[in-house]
């Protein structure tokens, strides 16, 4: 299972819907993106130290994914089959989609937009 950034701030706040749903991946996955997105976020946040400790250990126990070159094939994919049904989605988000894609991997995240992208499944919680 792939997060996105919000499952992951979710995560990181102890959020008790999501301890059912992590418990049931059989691996967890976070995007070179989310991680940039997240490590933005603890860079303007009062409890940055916390978090940034609370991400190292969870970096321990989850696959990072980059973007290859084969992932931008996958994104460009995605970009097209979202443009032509006249339903775009921010580009942060096309690739995880295509991150996603390319891996197999449901994505754990309450962004509906995700909905959007053919083949891909989104688990929400």
């Amino acid at each position: 299972m792939i997060l996105d950034t919000n499952a992951l701030s979710a995560a990181a706040d102890d959020d008790p819907a999501l301890i059912p749903v992590l418990a049931g991946a059989d691996e967890v996955a976070l995007p070179v993106i989310v991680l940039g997105e997240y490590r933005y976020g603890i860079a303007r946040s009062r409890n940055r130290t916390g978090y940034e400790s609370w991400l190292e250990g969870l970096l321990n126990d989850c696959i990072v994914l980059d973007i290859s070159e084969l992932t931008t094939r996958y994104y460009a994919d995605i970009n097209v089959e979202l443009k032509r049904a006249g339903k775009p989605i921010p580009t942060n988000d096309l690739w995880i989609a295509a991150l996603c894609r390319q891996h197999s991997l449901p994505l754990l995240s309450r962004d509906r937009h995700f909905d959007l992208v053919p083949g891909n499944k989104r688990i929400s919680w």
